[in-house]
């Protein structure tokens, strides 16, 4: 028999084995392909030009997404050569030498890795325009994708695929050469390392892991709690550091630990239930460790990062309305001839109308932790005030008692940051007066444009003292707001030509400089739609990037764990068929196998679910406004992938059970 028909029957022996695996590759093969043509498409290259920011992170996505199938396919070569291992121990057994073993394993993992980057590269140039379109919608913009070839992206996937096959043949080496005859026998049957016996150190072990995770957890929430003397990025370093050396732990004696208490209650009475779930995991955690650490370090890291990028990006609309709360804004009169060409143009609007003032208040005296208003030792603030009459407009039932006031227009990140508490008193100057108010609420209401307001507090007054206010100030003069909400949207492409063209967007105002000479300043006003479609476009690509890696990353580890499954499923064949020559049914082992793949398959989502919720909880109004919905919908989503992988490896399961017999 030659090389070559042995290369053959060797594939068609290990067709059954090697097809997921071969539709995994060819999927990751399609994603990078896919994904670095569309670096090359021209029309996906003018869109994106608008973003500073896109070229570099298509780039920063493609090394990530090569990163991940390098990872992938080096931990499932690894799994199939130790399911092979017997395999290579037989061919060694009838005279074959290393080399001539490797030459024939090389070839066919070479024309498997051939076949499928062949494969993979025609799917990802048809597929090319249907991520193309995708980007396009998300980015909010109509264009025709014409399909194109790249032949730079052939290029460089031809490269990178090359070196990866390189790696995978360095690993065969490494793996055959260190393996003796003995070991090849019986690696299949041997996990990385098993439980010998138990003791009180590995309960105490176990749980400091769940005590780091604790603190992790904590020191999560506690990450952007400002401290002057504190440091941003040892915290961030200590976090990752309990969070997953507290995972570890708990994999590694935890589980096991509870599984073996769970087993000596038994006093030797086991049932299928317990053989087939309690006991295979309580032996096998010890080596599945590490593994299961990584999956679920991977799963909270790629969920956490697209949750992120799409609360950004389903946050854009009320990110606007930090800017522009309304669809147009203009200040003082430089709006008449905006408003004229809306009556020419017959286009219907409401306005409303704000009158303004600049006073300072001390606004540390609201901050509910005494030791931040302590830290940051700031002078009184210069903000906003506007009459309780013209906030009116947007609660007409609002009002407010003699001497209260209240806050509103934060609803940002320093909010976050510098929480301020009501049902306290403040000091308010104008000029040389001061007067003393209650705060009565802290609300979130959008009032003033990005210009007046650069994201800090407005205060809302009486009548009465907005007009004391305005009448003791000796610098300050009046200011006025106009905010235009148009009825149809249909106008909005016209309008927005209007409201540039008459200038209202333009803004001039008067800034002291530091010899007390008054200098004109001027800021254009952004509309709404203009706020959106800034926010849209720049984190459009993002949120993009972000899914494909995420995709990859829920590809790679629920393939590995149903890899894994597979192997563990091989290794127990000869159990099954036990079980099922002294008369257990199907039904009877599958209830403990259901467990165990409750167990492999929901643990490491659950932990990985639970990391990536604290990670983004403690951070996520940097990036929005809105939490709940991204988040219930990204996590919904790896759920429903990770669920398609226990069910393959549950059908897996019940194929090797009834050919047990």
């Amino acid at each position: 028999m030659t090389l070559n028909q042995l290369v053959f029957r060797s594939m068609v022996k290990n067709i059954k084995h090697y097809y997921l695996y071969f539709f995994a590759l060819i999927f990751s093969v399609t994603l990078y392909f896919s994904f670095v043509t569309l670096q090359y498409n021209q029309t996906i290259a003018t869109t994106v030009a608008k973003s500073g920011t896109a070229t570099a992170g298509f780039g920063a996505a493609t090394y990530m997404l090569y990163f991940i199938i390098l990872f992938f396919v080096l931990y499932a070569n690894h799994l199939f050569m130790k399911r092979r291992s017997k395999e290579i121990g037989m061919y060694q057994l009838i005279g074959m030498t290393k080399g001539l073993i490797f030459r024939l394993i090389a070839l066919e993992n070479i024309i498997l890795f051939s076949g499928a980057v062949i494969i993979g590269m025609v799917v990802g140039f048809l597929s090319s325009r249907l991520f193309a379109m995708i980007l396009l919608k998300v980015l909010e913009q109509d264009a025709v994708v014409a399909m194109t070839f790249s032949v730079e992206a052939l290029q460089q996937s031809l490269m990178v695929f090359a070196i990866l096959l390189g790696i995978i043949l360095v690993q065969m080496v490494w793996m055959i050469r260190r393996m003796s005859l003995l070991s090849l026998f019986t690696a299949s049957k041997q996990a990385d390392e098993r439980v010998r016996r138990f003791s009180p150190v590995q309960m105490i072990v176990g749980a400091v892991g769940l005590v780091l995770i604790i603190y992790g957890y904590y020191a999560s929430t506690q990450l952007f709690v400002i401290d002057m003397g504190s440091n941003l990025l040892l915290k961030m370093v200590v976090i990752l550091a309990t969070t997953i050396g507290g995972t570890f732990l708990v994999f590694r004696f935890s589980v096991s630990f509870v599984m073996n208490l769970i087993r000596v209650k038994k006093n030797g009475h086991l049932t299928p239930f317990d053989v087939l779930a309690v006991t295979p995991i309580m032996h096998r955690m010890k080596g599945n460790a590490k593994s299961l650490t990584l999956i679920t370090v991977l799963t909270a890291v790629s969920l956490a990062i697209t949750t992120l990028a799409y609360i950004a990006y389903y946050s854009a609309g009320e990110t606007a309305k930090s800017s522009s709360p309304t669809d147009y804004t203009f200040y003082d009169d430089n709006g008449d001839a905006f408003l004229t060409a809306l009556e020419e143009e017959a286009i219907a609007y409401e306005m409303m109308t704000y009158h303004l003032k600049a006073v300072t208040v001390s606004v540390k005296d609201l901050f509910s932790d005494s030791t931040l208003s302590n830290n940051l030792n700031q002078e009184d603030t210069e903000i906003p005030v506007i009459p309780l009459t013209d906030f009116q407009q947007l609660a007409p039932n609002y009002s407010l008692a003699t001497g209260e006031v209240v806050f509103t227009n934060y609803n940002n990140a320093m909010s976050q940051l510098m929480p301020l508490q009501s049902d306290r008193d403040v000091t308010v100057h104008a000029g040389k007066d001061t007067y003393s108010v209650h705060v009565s609420d802290i609300r979130k209401d959008y009032v003033l444009g990005g210009v007046i307001s650069g994201g800090s507090p407005i205060l809302v007054v009486n009548d009465d003292l907005f007009i004391e206010l305005v009448n003791h100030s000796e610098d300050l003069v009046w200011d006025t707001q106009h905010s235009i909400t148009i009825l149809d949207h249909l106008d909005i492409d016209r309008t927005e030509q209007l409201y540039n063209e008459t200038g209202a967007n333009h803004h001039e105002f008067y800034l002291e400089d530091e010899d007390g000479v008054q200098q004109l300043n001027t800021r254009n006003q952004v509309s709404y739609e203009q706020a959106r479609m800034s926010t849209i476009q720049s984190l459009g690509v993002v949120i993009f990037t972000t899914a494909f890696l995420g995709l990859a990353f829920l590809l790679a580890t629920g393939s590995i764990l149903y890899f894994k499954q597979m192997s563990e499923a091989e290794e127990e064949r000869d159990a099954y068929t036990i079980l099922r020559k002294i008369g257990f049914t199907q039904q009877e082992i599958l209830r403990g196998i259901y467990a165990k793949q409750l167990f492999n398959f929901g643990v490491p989502l659950l932990v990985g679910l639970l990391h990536s919720y604290y990670a983004v909880k403690s951070g996520w109004w940097m990036f929005g406004t809105e939490l709940v919905t991204p988040l219930l919908v990204t996590v919904a989503l790896y759920i429903v992938m990770y669920i398609i992988f226990a069910v393959l490896s549950l059908n897996y399961y019940k194929k090797v059970i009834n050919e047990s017999l």
